[in-house]
């Protein structure tokens, strides 16, 4: 009865070792091949890694190229609205998590959306008669090599291959990702990080620092975040293998701050807008807790059921076209009782004039920008006024 060990006889252990391989492989190929090189085009590929991406994806999921890059294209472009294939801001948490894949396999059956979204993946011979064609084939290859190798504990190493991109990606990364955890940036959509280190799906856990930076290729930002896919990318990069086109902006700041600013400071600003915002919320944090504090004195703070402290953080990474409605009432009742955080409120809005799309030329929003810092620092805010000095240092 040996040959049901098959060609490999291993501990319970090493069992366990080879499916998170395995898995971790699948994992890899989908965050480098499917998402960040075919969807959003951050990095080239050389044909090696390129086909070898393709060959595990056909062999461990019959994944078509072509419709994962069409439906995660769309799902950034219509993000938490109707059209989105896979929110569970519109559907709930429950139906994306656990059926996900079914949400998924119904938007690859609208042409419509594979003919809008669907430029620029592989068209190619073994595309169109290996890959696209027969692409259940792939996982049935897979299941006989399984049972080759490792006998019958392949059977389970398969089930596990074949479930978990269902799972972690229909799963977590399109439900909890868009309904639970931590946010850097207050951006258009509902996107979360799940954790600060990407390694069990490959770098996909930092989904709010991706839905920010879209076509970044690299998903971590702060020092203490860890993409392992980028890792990957890096080594590739460096055997010659890929090129990265782009990553996100980090904002840097000049040793001595610009008395007149000009254009070139405007571009690093709207260049750098989301973590603009994101500093504006934290520098005045302290600022609006001692407001919030004396209005709860004063028994001017209007009845709440939320940390006011923390809301008015979210609130100042917002753009007011980003909060929700009935947020806005909320809001319109504090800001009423403090012209304090009236002010800061405001101020933080005017910034967004910068960088939303205007008809107002470069000299024009030079000037906005100079006028601006000219208010904060006359303000009397002591914070506001370390924001602004701070703000003529961006380059």
């Amino acid at each position: 009865m040996t040959w049901l060990n098959g060609l490999i006889d291993l501990p319970w252990w090493g069992y366990i070792a080879v499916m998170l391989v395995l898995t971790h492989i699948t994992i890899a190929s989908v965050t480098i091949f499917l998402h960040r090189h075919q969807a959003h085009r951050a990095l080239d590929l050389h044909a090696i890694p390129s086909h070898f991406f393709r060959f595990w994806l056909w062999l461990t999921t019959g994944q078509i190229t072509k419709e994962w890059a069409s439906i995660h294209r769309k799902h950034h472009a219509k993000c938490e609205t109707a059209e989105d294939p896979h929110s569970p801001q519109v559907y709930g948490i429950k139906k994306v998590f656990w059926e996900g894949y079914e949400l998924y396999r119904a938007e690859a059956a609208n042409k419509e959306t594979m003919q809008k979204y669907g430029h620029g993946t592989p068209d190619d011979f073994l595309e169109r008669h290996l890959y696209s064609k027969h692409n259940t084939l792939g996982p049935v290859v897979m299941l006989l090599i399984d049972l080759c190798l490792f006998g019958a504990n392949g059977i389970w190493i398969w089930a596990v291959q074949m479930m978990w991109i269902p799972i972690t990606a229909a799963g977590i990364i399109n439900g909890i990702g868009h309904y639970w955890g931590y946010r850097n940036f207050e951006c258009e959509d509902a996107s979360t990080n799940i954790v600060p280190w990407g390694i069990m799906i490959g770098g996909e856990e930092l989904h709010n620092n991706h839905h920010t930076f879209g076509t970044s290729a690299k998903l971590s930002y702060k020092w203490f975040e860890f993409d392992i896919g980028w890792m990957y990318i890096r080594i590739i990069e460096m055997l010659g293998l890929a090129k990265v086109r782009k990553i996100a902006p980090k904002m840097t700041l000049s040793a001595a701050a610009k008395r007149e600013l000009d254009e070139a400071s405007l571009q690093a600003i709207i260049a750098n807008r989301y973590a603009i915002a994101a500093n504006y919320a934290r520098t005045l944090k302290d600022t609006v807790g001692e407001e919030v504090e004396r209005m709860r004195s004063t028994a001017k703070l209007p009845q709440i059921d939320f940390d006011p402290v923390r809301q008015m953080k979210i609130w100042l990474k917002q753009d007011a076209k980003d909060t929700p409605e009935q947020d806005q009432q909320i809001l319109a009742k504090v800001l009423a009782e403090s012209t304090v955080l009236e002010q800061i409120y405001q101020m933080r809005q005017e910034l967004t004039r910068l960088w939303e799309r205007s008809t107002l030329s470069r000299p024009e929003l030079v000037k906005l920008l100079q006028d601006w810092c000219n208010r904060a620092e006359a303000s009397g805010i002591a914070a506001l006024q370390d924001f602004s000095f701070r703000l003529r240092t961006v380059v």
